[in-house]
């Protein structure tokens, strides 16, 4: 006998119906893709529909739900949607550089525009490359999962105050130290 055939005649059952993403082992398919119109611009302002998004709360919100594909698209995912993000440079930016300790054993933490803060090291590793207009140095520091920060131009100096020099693979080098991981800013002059 049923659970229904064993109900009294007047009394309904609620059913539920299960997916399979409620199912042990067994995944949703993701939301449906969409374009949100949310641009984040090279300073880290983040936009809707061309107009700056003004609550950092949201805006902190939103990052965490921040995705970024194989492809390099960037993407806001929520159980609800998934929709798609324009990003003219890095998706944060890092406003502001502490040091501790000395050397190789100096740890170098960055807080990013929506007060993320990151140690430098294997993990979040610091890179440089070049403008490809101006030919200037722009530096950024990995956040998470293919996300990374812009360093700012005033967090770099104050990075380059702390370089000191090395020689690597026959080049001297001007890098820092972090956690025990020596990142290169350039070469030495």
């Amino acid at each position: 006998m049923s659970k229904r055939d064993s109900q009294p005649d007047g009394d309904q059952e609620k059913i539920s119906v299960s997916s399979p993403a409620d199912q042990p082992g067994q995944k949703s398919p993701l939301p449906p893709c969409k374009d949100f119109d949310i641009r984040i611009g090279r300073n880290g302002t983040w936009y809707y529909r061309g107009s700056p998004i003004d609550r950092k709360e949201l805006v902190r919100l939103f990052s965490t739900v921040l995705r970024r594909e194989d492809d390099g698209s960037y993407w806001l995912v929520t159980p609800a949607e998934r929709g798609s993000v324009t990003v003219e440079d890095a998706p944060f930016t890092a406003v502001e550089l502490t040091t501790e300790g000395a050397g190789a054993r100096q740890v170098l933490r960055f807080r990013t525009n929506v007060d993320d803060w990151v140690a430098a090291g294997p993990r979040h590793p610091i890179r440089v490359v070049a403008d490809p207009d101006s030919g200037e140095p722009r530096p950024y520091i990995l956040v998470r999962d293919r996300l990374e920060a812009l360093i700012v131009r005033s967090v770099y100096y104050h990075l380059a105050e702390l370089a000191v020099e090395r020689r690597h693979e026959g080049v001297d080098l001007l890098g820092v130290w972090s956690n025990e991981t020596f990142f290169p800013l350039g070469r030495a002059a």
